[in-house]
C-alpha cells in the first residue's frame, strides 16, 4: 500500500479521508427503496425474500456508510426522515440508470428470442398493459409476447402462463408472489351524467340515480353494493351490469350512470368526474410466477419489466396511500400519460 502522500493527496485531507466510510452498494439502496415501497420492514422481507433481521440490517449498515438516519420506525410503519428523501430521490435515480444499463444490455443480446406468456386481469390489462407493451416489444424484438387478459386468474403452476398479475393474493406457497401495488378505486361520472341527472351530494342520495356494476368473480364489489344498498334489489336501481372492466368503464364515461373506477382512470386522460361521497376501495396488485421462470431470461426480462410498469414510486396512483384523482397531476413527475392513451382515449368524445 501507497502513504497517502505519496499518492498525491494533499496533507490537510488526510483526516478527511480518515474519517471517510465506505460508499453504499446499489444492493443496500435497492432494499431501502424496498422497505419504502413496502411500507414496512416485514412487508418489504416478503418481497425481498429475506428475514426481517436481515433487512433491518442493511439500511442500519446504509445509514452508517451514509452517517445519516433515513427512516424512523413507528407503530403504523416507517417514514421518512428529510434526509432519507433526499436520499430516496438519488436512489431512484440509481434505478432509473441500472436499468438503462439493463436496457442497452438488452438490446444487444439478439439472442434472447421465443415467447413470453403473460396473464393480467382484465381491466390492468386493457387500460394500463396494452398501452405500454410496445415499449418492451421494441427493446426485445425477437420475442413473441403472448397477454391474456380474464377476470380469472391464471393457474401459473399448472403453467396456464409464465407470468400473472392479479388482484387476488395467491394462496399456493409454491409459487413466488410479490406486491407490486395497489389500486384505490372511488365513484366516477361522466359530466353529461351530472348535467341530465344531477349531481349526488351524499351516499344516500345513491338511490335516486342510476348506478352501473361490474359483476365479477371478485365478491368484494358485491359486498360494496349491499354496503351501499342495504336491502335494496339491483332492479329498479341498477342501470347497467357488465362481467369485464373495459365495458364497465366505457357505460360510465358515455353518461349511462355512476359506478366504481380505479383513481388512474384519470390519470391516463379519461373525462370523468371523481364524486367524493366516503366511497374509498382498494385492491392489491400481486405478481406471481414460479419459481424456475425467473431462470429463463426472456420470462426474467418480463418480470423486471412488469414490476417497474407498476412502480408506486414512479406512478402515485399505485402507492398504499390514497391520492385523490386531482392531486395525482401534482403528485407525478413522469412523462404526460395521456399522450400514450391519447388514441385510446380519444374515441370517448365521438
Amino acid at each position: 500500500m501507497y502513504a497517502l502522500g505519496d499518492r498525491g493527496v494533499p496533507q490537510g485531507e488526510h483526516a478527511l479521508l480518515g474519517e471517510d466510510r465506505s460508499l453504499p452498494d446499489w444492493e443496500a439502496a435497492h432494499v431501502f427503496m424496498q422497505v419504502v415501497r413496502s411500507g414496512s420492514f416485514r412487508a418489504a422481507a416478503e418481497t425481498l425474500r429475506q428475514s426481517v433481521n436481515s433487512v433491518r440490517r442493511r439500511i442500519d449498515e446504509l445509514e452508517h456508510a451514509l452517517g445519516l438516519t433515513l427512516l424512523t420506525r413507528h407503530v403504523d410503519g416507517i417514514r421518512l426522515t428529510p434526509e432519507g428523501e433526499h436520499v430516496l430521490v438519488a436512489a431512484l435515480k440509481m434505478e432509473a440508470a441500472t436499468f438503462e444499463l439493463l436496457r442497452s444490455r438488452d438490446q444487444t443480446a439478439a439472442n434472447v428470442s421465443g415467447e413470453v406468456r403473460l396473464a393480467i386481469t382484465e381491466g390492468l390489462g386493457t387500460f394500463w398493459i396494452a398501452p405500454r407493451l410496445v415499449e418492451f416489444q421494441r427493446a426485445n424484438p425477437n420475442l413473441l409476447i403472448d397477454v391474456n387478459c380474464a377476470m380469472k386468474s391464471a393457474d401459473v403452476l399448472r403453467l396456464e402462463a409464465d407470468i400473472a398479475i392479479q388482484i387476488t393474493r395467491p394462496t399456493d406457497s409454491d409459487l413466488i408472489m410479490t406486491k407490486i401495488g395497489r389500486l384505490h378505486f372511488m365513484l366516477f361520472a361522466a359530466e353529461s351524467y351530472l348535467q341530465t341527472f344531477g349531481r349526488p351530494k351524499t351516499a344516500a342520495d345513491l338511490v335516486h340515480h342510476r348506478i352501473l356494476v361490474q359483476s365479477d368473480d371478485n365478491v368484494q364489489w358485491r359486498k360494496l353494493y349491499d354496503r351501499l344498498f342495504p336491502g335494496v334489489p339491483a332492479v329498479g336501481l341498477v342501470a347497467l351490469r357488465t362481467n369485464v372492466s373495459s365495458a364497465h368503464y366505457w357505460s360510465i364515461a358515455k353518461g349511462a350512470g355512476i359506478g366504481v373506477l380505479p383513481t388512474y382512470a384519470q390519470a391516463i386522460g379519461a373525462q370523468l368526474v371523481p364524486l367524493d361521497l366516503g366511497v374509498h376501495e382498494t385492491v392489491d396488485i400481486w405478481l406471481t410466477y414460479h419459481p424456475d421462470s425467473k431462470k429463463i431470461p426472456r420470462v426474467s426480462r418480463m418480470i423486471d419489466w412488469a414490476i417497474q410498469s407498476f412502480s408506486p414510486q414512479k406512478f402515485p396512483w399505485f402507492r398504499d396511500e390514497f391520492i385523490h384523482p386531482r392531486e395525482l397531476a401534482s403528485a407525478y413527475r413522469g412523462e404526460p400519460l395521456v399522450n400514450m392513451f391519447a388514441g385510446f382515449m380519444g374515441g370517448m368524445n365521438r
